[in-house]
């Protein structure tokens, strides 16, 4: 990840809120979507990149959008994350 880039992430209850989250914080900045993880007894996280306006304004957008649906848990915006947070995110790339 570049030293100007930021990782963003929401969890909620449920898939179509998740979903919600998704898709409103990719329409509204230029972010990638990373990939997401089922956490547990229905907690789903979506992870996003970008630049860190980009990423601030999409997890805005998200959050929004998916406490409109269900249930928002939390959220979280990391500025230039350490190097080593790389491996963590590795795992949660999507394959399509």
């Amino acid at each position: 990840m570049d030293k100007n880039g930021a990782l963003g992430f929401i969890e909620t209850y449920g898939l179509v809120s998740v979903l919600e989250a998704a898709d409103a914080m990719c329409k509204a900045a230029d972010v990638e979507l990373v990939g997401y993880e089922n956490v547990a007894s229905g907690l789903i996280s979506v992870v996003i990149r970008g630049d860190v306006g980009a990423v601030k304004a999409a997890v805005d957008a998200g959050l929004k959008e998916a406490s409109k649906v269900g249930k928002v848990y939390c959220s979280n915006v990391i500025a230039r994350p350490h190097a080593d947070i790389e491996k963590i995110i590795a795992k949660y790339v999507l394959d399509w």
